[in-house]
Parts: C-alpha cells; structure tokens; sequence
C-alpha cells in the first residue's frame, strides 16, 4: 500500500501525517506566561519507530466464519513508544458487549466468541502515534446454512421423465448459493436417492424411473455451510404408467404336430429272481395322448394287482410285483392313438 510519508509500510496499511500548526508554531516555545504563535504543546518523547501494520495474508482476503464459531484475530505492529491502536466496525465503534480488544506492545488482538451474522463488515484498525498513524481494514464475512427452497412443483410426467421447478430461497445463509440437490423417493421403499448435486438452476428433468412406480421429490438448497436443514417436497406423485402396447402378429399357417404312436426306446429283455421287484421301461412318443396298453403272452394284464403301469411324459413302466416262476414270458407295450398303434415287447426270465 502506498503511504503518505515516512519508510515503506506493510501491505494493507497506511501511514498518514497530521497536519501541524503554521512555521511560527517551529519557534522556540515561549516561557511560561508569555504568547507564542500555537497553544502550548505537551511534550512528547521522541518518535524512534514509525507505526506499521503487518496484515497476515490470511486476512488480506475475506475472512469467512460459520455463526456460533470464535473470532480471534491477531495482528502484529510496529512503533516506539508504544503506539495507540484502535478498531472501528463499519466506520462506528465495536459493541464492547460482542467484540473485546487487547492491545499489546507488538500486537492488536480482536475476539468474538461466539459470531453473529451481525459480526459481518469491515474492520479497521488504526495504530497511531503522535501526529503519525497506520491503518489496515479486515472483511469480516459470517455465515450459516441457507433456507429451503420456498416451494417446489411437479410440471410434467412422461414416459421414464418428469419435469420439476421450484423457487430460491429467501434467505442464502448471507453467502452466495452453490446449487441444489435434487432427491427422489418411491412410494414402496420410501427411501431417498440423490439425483442432481449443485445444480444451477430452478428447474431440472429427472430421468430413468421406473415403470410402475410413483415418485415424490424435494430439494435442498446448498452454500459454503452445506444444505439446508429442510426442503419442499411435491404435493403431487409422479406416477410413471406403463404404455399400452399392441402387438400385430403375422398370420402364419398353423402346423399339425399329429403324429401316429412311435417307440423312441424299446423294451430290453431281462432276467430277474423270485421275489425281487422287476420294472420294464419303454419311450413313445405320439400326438394326440395315446392309450397304453401292457400285454403278457398277448393277454391284457391291465387291472391285475401283481402289475402297477405308469405313463409320464411319454415314458412307460411297468412294475412286476414280486415274481414267481409263473410271471417269465412276452411282455408287450401297445401304444394307440387315432392315427394308428404300435407296441415293442421283451421276454423276461425269472430264476
């Protein structure tokens, strides 16, 4: 900074020189009783230092504070004799009941326990010494979280989309906003997901819902401090519907799957003991459902105890109850549709 007179001073400070009397008051002072040219001047000791300001470079900027935090700022001087230092805020005096003082030799210490948004302003401290004098300012900026949106609403639902707008808050938190966070929720988990952060403006499209859904929205407002401690949410839910769809299907011709009855997997011959359980298995396949039928040596053994038959998915068994030596012989399996019949068969011998 420049200055007015004397040697160089620190960034941030000035150095000014009172006016002094007319150069008669340079004369000799005059004994007591007699006239002279000024009033007469008490005697000061002699000025050895000029005053100077050394500003920190932390506070050559805007010194920014949450409210509720401490303000304790320490700037360091110079001068000899000791020199006078006083702050001003704004231009008028501190409010000694919020603001406290404590001058040193070398330092000028300004504290505010707990900051107020009525803290904000600049800051000047003068050190002055006779007729010689320093100053330096300090921007003081005190902060908090900003108010919720005023209100927020939902324009337009289409497809996977819906349109939003809302209006800014009336109180900032007395910094400037960083943006908004935009949320969503669904009705069935009632969760909260972020879908923009420090966005910019008052109106936003959120995209990607899911079909079937209704979604509530809300937005916080967001400065140095963070988001607000509230936010509007949408009076209306955005019900995201599912599009009727129509299919046209092409004519195609239809196919006739009828088949007459075939043997993919044909009895096996087997060997068995008396006593123990024997299965036959055979495979057909066949369209429409045909009729099984199990035959020992050509007689239809349907219904008899010693013989349980089953048929699924077109796999045939046939289940010999303990056997004797009077249950070896021709085993047949005779499958019958309307489009015709067909039958495997094995022999079985039991020992």
């Amino acid at each position: 900074m420049e200055a007015a007179t004397g040697p160089e001073v620190a960034s941030g400070s000035k150095l000014k020189v009172k006016e002094t009397c007319s150069p008669e008051a340079e004369r000799p002072q005059a004994p007591p009783g007699q006239e002279a040219g000024c009033p007469s001047h008490q005697l000061l000791p002699p000025i050895e230092e000029h005053p100077k300001i050394w500003l920190p470079r932390a506070l050559r900027q805007t010194y920014i504070r949450k409210v509720g935090d401490t303000v304790n700022l320490l700037i360091p001087f110079q001068g000899k004799p000791k020199p006078q230092a006083i702050w001003t805020h704004d231009g008028c005096a501190l409010d000694t009941s919020r603001v406290s003082v404590r001058n040193g030799e070398r330092d000028s210490i300004l504290f505010i326990r707990e900051a107020q948004r009525a803290d904000s302003g600049r800051y000047q401290l003068r050190v002055q010494l006779g007729e010689l004098e320093a100053t330096t300012t300090v921007d003081i900026l005190v902060i908090e979280r900003p108010g919720p949106p005023q209100s927020i609403k939902l324009v337009d639902v289409w497809g996977f989309s819906a349109t939003l707008e809302w209006t800014p808050p009336q109180d900032t938190g007395n910094t400037a906003l960083l943006g908004y966070t935009v949320q969503k929720a669904d009705t069935k988990s009632g969760l909260w997901f972020t879908v923009l952060e420090r966005y910019h403006r008052t109106s936003c499209i959120v995209s990607d819902l899911i079909v079937g859904n209704s979604y509530a929205f809300r937005v916080f407002a967001e400065n140095q401090c963070g988001l607000s401690e509230t936010a509007p949410i949408t009076a209306e839910l955005a019900h995201i519907q599912k599009a009727a769809t129509i299919y046209k299907t092409k004519g195609f011709p239809q196919r006739d799957f009828s088949e007459a009855p075939k043997f993919t997997q044909p009895l096996a011959d087997c060997t068995t003991v008396t006593g123990y359980d024997t299965q036959l298995f055979c495979c057909v396949r066949a369209s429409p459902r045909p009729k099984i039928i199990w035959m020992k040596n050509k007689m239809d053994i349907q219904g008899d105890p010693k013989y349980r038959a089953l048929t699924y998915l077109g796999i045939c068994s046939l289940e010999i109850r303990k056997p004797g030596p009077f249950d070896g012989g021709i085993y047949t399996c005779k499958a019958v549709n309307p489009l015709g019949e067909a039958s495997v068969e094995c022999r079985v011998d039991v020992k």
